[in-house]
């Protein structure tokens, strides 16, 4: 039996910090390369492609997919999940800037903090916690107010997907958690999701109409690269084996960095208008992250123990 840590150590404040920096600038690749690939069909090829190098990479070290270990039908849900949340990521785009949907889409903690203290044993809500919440979603009603008003832009229609995506991305990461899911590598978690999503955006983009590729420069072909082997290989790989190994409410202490990078990033690479509304907006969602995440109650700094084989 190998006790689960109770804290986040410094390997993990490290790989947190990478994670961060590059899941702001996924953003920002995914804006670029919107111009070129239609977005549904820009998230299927990106969901092909890692599933292909982590099978591959699976293979190579041995390990083995299997599917009666009752982890199959969690691994199928937890896919939709992952699924349906990439599909709004990259429709929302269309219609909002990448430095206001990272701030949404990075809301993550805040819902995740709220499952957790629900389904996850250890992890409940005091009342600095719920104080948390309560910044958090005022900074989203204030990135809101933004947008309202502006129906044209249809950049309300974005942000709310954007909203919805952190929404699926929580629920996919407490069912990991609350799951069989949590016993087993967590190459296989993330696979599950590739090969779900690689089979349901495709399909959506079909539904949706989104399957046209337009000049698709050097740029372009980067940006999805850099999505395919950086981001949904190499880092969703490295999230799932902290998300099983740490408390999930501690991870998510630290993706309040994720906004900060990704606003600082659309202004440096895509030149995009922050204004103090949105500044504020960020301030709040990050400060009611931290206050959620700092202070661990009692029952959550008891050990979890798993008999499972730790990677």
């Amino acid at each position: 039996m190998t006790a689960r840590p109770v804290k986040v150590d410094i390997k993990a404040i490290v790989l947190l910090i990478i994670l961060c920096a590059s899941w702001g600038l996924q953003q920002i690749s995914i804006k670029i390369a919107v111009q070129s690939i239609a977005p549904a069909l820009q998230g299927g090829l990106r969901s092909i492609g890692a599933a292909i190098l982590l099978y591959l990479w699976m293979v190579v070290r041995g390990e083995k997919m299997e599917l009666n270990d009752g982890t199959f039908w969690w691994g199928m849900a937890v896919g939709l999940f992952f699924s349906i949340e990439f599909l709004l990521i990259y429709w929302g785009l269309e219609f909002t800037s990448a430095s206001r949907s990272v701030i949404f889409l990075y809301t993550m903690p805040f819902f995740t903090a709220m499952g957790a203290h629900w389904f996850v044993p250890g992890e409940s809500l005091g009342r600095s916690q719920l104080a948390g919440l309560c910044c958090a979603f005022l900074g989203i009603v204030t990135a809101f107010s933004e947008s309202v008003g502006k129906p044209q832009s249809l950049m309300m229609a974005g942000d709310t997907m954007l909203v919805l995506a952190a929404v699926f991305w929580a629920a996919a990461t407490i069912m990991v958690k609350a799951s069989p899911l949590s016993g087993i590598r967590a190459s296989r978690v993330l696979l599950y999701q590739l090969v779900v999503s690689a089979v349901v955006l495709p399909l959506g983009a079909a539904l949706l109409g989104q399957t046209e590729i337009t000049n698709a420069t050097p740029l372009v072909i980067g940006c999805i690269a850099y999505q395919i082997v950086w981001v949904a290989f190499i880092t969703y790989l490295a999230w799932f084996w902290l998300v099983r190994t740490y408390p999930a409410s501690k991870l998510s202490a630290f993706l309040f960095l994720t906004p900060l990078f990704g606003v600082l990033e659309g202004i440096i690479l895509l030149d995009e208008r922050i204004t103090y509304r949105l500044l504020t907006a960020l301030a709040l969602v990050c400060i009611g992250i931290y206050i959620v995440n700092r202070r661990p109650g009692i029952e959550s700094f008891k050990p979890v123990r798993f008999s499972a084989r730790r990677d």
